[in-house]
This record gives C-alpha cells, sequence and structure tokens, in this order.
C-alpha cells in the first residue's frame, strides 16, 4: 500500500480528537451555551437582584455589611425587597452580628463584604463562627471575573483562605448561577454540623449588562486579526456572562439535612 492509502484512517485519527478539544473548548467558552440561551442585552436587570430574591425566599430579615463598590448592586436590590441593610464600621463587626442573628434565630445570618481587605477582616469573625457552629453566609466582593489573578484592585485568593474555616466555599462565575449556588450554601450552612460558608461574587456578575458591556468593550475597532480574535473573546465573555441570566429560577430553600439518632442509638 502506499502513503496515499493511508491518508483516510490518519485523518481520523488526528480529527477525532482535534474535534474533541474543540468541542471542550467551545463548551468552557460557553459558545454551546449560548446557542440555546438567549442574552438580553436592554435588560435592566441586575445580579445582585437574584441575589436578594434568594435571600428573601429564605426568610433573610437582616444582611449586616460595610459598604463598598464591589458589592453594592446587592445592597441595593435587599433594601428594594424589604431586607434590612445594617451597616457597621468594621467587617468583623457585620460578621460578629450575623452570627448573633444566626444563634438566637436559629435561621442563617448573612454579612456582605468588599473584595481584598474587606475580606480579611473578618477571618477572627468567621473562624469564630466555625467554633460556635453557626450557620452564617458570607458573601463577597471580587475583582472582574476577567481580571482576576492580575493585580486589579483588592484582589486576591479569596477561596483559598476561607476554605480551611467554611464548610462550603465557592465563586460565582456567571450571572445564571448565583441562585443555584446560594442556595447550595445556605443548604450546607444548616445541614450536618451548621457552620459558616462563603460565596464569591465577581463585580461584572452583579451589574446590569449596559455598564459591563461599558467597561468591557474596547474602544473602536481593531483592523488586525489579532484585534478581531481579543474582541470576539470579549464580546463572548461578556454574552457568556449573562447567556440565560434571567430565566425563571427556583429560589426557595432546599432541604435542610439534620442528622437524627437512630432507634438503636
Amino acid at each position: 500500500m502506499e502513503l496515499g492509502d493511508y491518508l483516510p484512517f490518519l485523518g481520523a485519527l488526528v480529527g477525532g480528537p482535534i474535534c474533541l478539544w474543540l468541542f471542550r473548548m467551545a463548551s468552557r467558552l460557553g459558545v454551546i451555551y449560548q446557542l440555546y440561551h438567549k442574552v438580553e442585552a436592554q435588560s435592566p436587570r441586575y445580579g445582585g437582584e437574584l441575589v436578594a430574591e434568594v435571600l428573601q425566599a429564605h426568610k433573610v430579615r437582616f444582611l449586616f455589611t460595610l459598604v463598598g463598590g464591589h458589592i453594592s448592586p446587592i445592597l441595593v436590590a435587599c433594601e428594594k425587597l424589604g431586607i434590612r441593610v445594617v451597616d457597621t464600621r468594621h467587617e468583623a463587626t457585620a460578621v460578629f452580628a450575623a452570627d448573633a442573628v444566626a444563634r438566637l434565630s436559629g435561621t442563617i445570618g448573612v454579612a456582605a463584604v468588599t473584595a481584598g481587605p474587606g475580606l480579611t477582616n473578618t477571618v477572627t469573625a468567621i473562624k469564630n463562627a466555625q467554633m460556635a457552629e453557626s450557620p452564617v453566609l458570607l458573601i463577597g466582593g471580587s475583582s472582574a471575573t476577567l481580571l482576576q489573578g492580575r493585580g486589579a484592585l483588592q484582589d486576591i485568593d479569596q477561596l483559598s483562605l476561607l476554605k480551611p474555616l467554611c464548610k462550603f466555599c465557592a465563586s460565582v462565575r456567571t450571572v445564571r448561577e448565583i441562585v443555584p449556588v446560594l442556595r447550595k450554601a445556605v443548604s450546607v450552612a444548616q445541614s450536618g454540623t451548621p457552620g459558616p460558608v462563603f460565596v464569591e461574587f465577581p463585580i461584572d456578575v452583579l451589574y446590569p449588562y449596559h455598564l459591563v458591556q461599558k467597561e468591557l468593550s474596547p474602544k473602536g475597532s481593531p483592523k488586525d486579526t489579532l484585534g478581531k480574535i481579543i474582541n470576539w473573546y470579549l464580546q463572548n465573555h461578556l454574552n457568556n456572562l449573562f447567556a440565560g441570566a434571567w430565566e425563571p429560577q427556583v429560589v426557595s430553600p432546599l432541604p435542610v439535612h439534620i442528622p437524627q439518632a437512630s432507634s438503636q442509638q
């Protein structure tokens, strides 16, 4: 057999992994998800509203905080829904207050702090909640998803800092993830041995589409190929953030698993 006889076989051998790699990359970039879920670019809604709706559904009455730009949309939305926002003078105080609410009410206590030093200031209070077995939800702001790890304002690895102290830690990567991640966090905090949980919210999942687009879109139209590729990547990232964001989702509490002694015990 000549070399040409092997070409179809070689093409299939090489093409299979390449197609698989392309499919995985498309899935990772959210391209496939966007084929089935639309982006409502004109919608005035923002991710902070989803956070407030989940908290309201879980009967949260108080949100303790020290105001910061990273988390402002959450505070505004909570006030609109009647959740009392209590502004403290130190982030540790906010978490201590949420801990007290959890102990006195038997429900989840909630605190929200801004990124970086705002979060590091809560470490003592979170450790206290862990040792007291108090179900506390700590909401933390964060730099934009594309800027994490690139020297953005108050950008640190927050998850690594809090993983030893919390039962559950998560970073929301798209607007559509807000509801399921928050519901799981509250359920974990109250299940089994109660304890604190942490959810990180990058700033670009909390603000409305048009504001994020303004910050993300490049100025002018590039003429070279590399510039066009970068522009496509940025626009795709923006669309993936908001794809399916406002589709109906269940916000009611997940089951809380409380261990019960068996008849033998």
